[in-house]
């Protein structure tokens, strides 16, 4: 059944975290949007080549959905990923040197901004392709429930994702076999330049849950708190061992689709009507609210990004870059037994 899910759920979900916990919330939202604006910047100085995908405005999904899952839980990602990556624990600084292609980033400087990965902190990857990450998260479920263990994935993808034949057959295949996947879409209202309106049949993506036999829940994609209430259900339905579920989070990008998108499909009043509900300040607000927080609080918090950026940002400019020898190195996994070379496991 697809339900819409908003701030109602707040003194539900509130009651799982304690304050510092909130806090922690807050601060790894505005890291998300820092590190997306300084990596903007570093790509507008030529410190970054190819492309990017920035979700600035869509921070709430990330932070909320991670909120809820354990540090053994895995995630699969989209080109649109730096806030997932960081959500689920990842360090500004080798993300930065990953984009600077320094060799002490987390991919040694291969993978660059749409192919990060950690899988210290269960991030399986970024993926290039549209809709890529649905069969490698059904595939790490079907293995988790092999092994049986209590773990799950959490599988983001975005609204254009939804009419790809992966999504189909992966959300047929994981309710099928009862897999611990949650499918999470981030709907920002456009597939490159094309609204959902245009591409999309139905009027909720999470109405699609329905010919899987599977919960689809459509939630407010900018309140942190809406996000994490309907996350937790499914984390814990799949954990549980009954099966997956589709979580729609309706949220929007401030940015263009990327760095070369001139932008010109949205009026300026649609985007700013959708600055108006920022993530960010509305979680601030409902914190302030409840007085779970405090001016110089932010202001310390917020501070304390700045510099963490910053120092990041010096970290990826200082750091090597990998050795010509090593082009073909790190490309093919180890065999069993045979030497690690992430350097990030940590």
């Amino acid at each position: 059944m697809t339900a819409d899910v908003g701030s109602e759920g707040i003194p539900r979900i509130s009651e799982r975290f304690s304050q510092q916990a909130l806090h922690g919330f807050l601060r790894q939202m505005h890291l998300i949007r820092q590190f997306e604006e300084g990596a903007e910047q570093a790509y507008m100085r030529g410190q970054v080549h190819g492309t990017m995908h920035l979700s600035i405005g869509q921070e709430a999904s990330a932070t909320g959905v991670c909120a809820v899952l354990q540090r053994a839980d895995y995630i699969t990602s989209t080109h649109r990923g730096h806030g997932h990556c960081i959500a689920k624990g990842a360090e500004p600084k080798y993300m930065f040197a990953e984009f600077f292609g320094k060799d002490s980033g987390y991919c040694r400087g291969r993978g660059g901004s749409m192919h990060i990965a950690d899988m210290a902190t269960g991030n399986l990857g970024a993926n290039g392709i549209v809709g890529g990450g649905l069969p490698i998260a059904v595939g790490a479920a079907l293995a988790l429930q092999q092994e049986r263990r209590p773990n799950v994935v959490a599988c983001f993808f975005g609204d254009g994702a939804n009419n790809e034949g992966a999504f189909h057959e992966s959300l047929n295949m994981a309710a099928l076999w009862k897999l611990p996947v949650v499918f999470v879409c981030e709907n920002n209202q456009y597939g490159m330049s094309t609204s959902t309106q245009r591409s999309t049949a139905v009027q909720r993506i999470a109405q699609r849950a329905q010919a899987y036999d599977m919960p689809g829940v459509t939630v407010d994609g900018n309140d942190f708190f809406a996000v994490a209430e309907a996350a937790a259900q499914a984390v814990e339905r799949a954990r549980s061992g009954q099966g997956p579920a589709l979580l729609e989070c309706l949220t929007y990008r401030h940015r263009g689709h990327s760095k070369s998108d001139r932008n010109r499909y949205r009026s300026k009043e649609e985007i700013e009507s959708w600055i108006a509900r920022d993530p960010i300040g509305r979680f601030q607000d409902a914190l302030l609210a409840r007085g779970s927080i405090d001016q110089a609080q932010i202001a310390a918090l917020v501070s304390s990004v700045e510099q963490e950026i910053a120092a990041g940002i010096e970290f990826a400019k200082n750091s090597p870059a990998p050795e010509l020898s090593s082009l073909t190195s790190f490309v093919y996994t180890q065999a069993p037994g045979g030497p690690r070379h992430d350097r990030h496991d940590r």
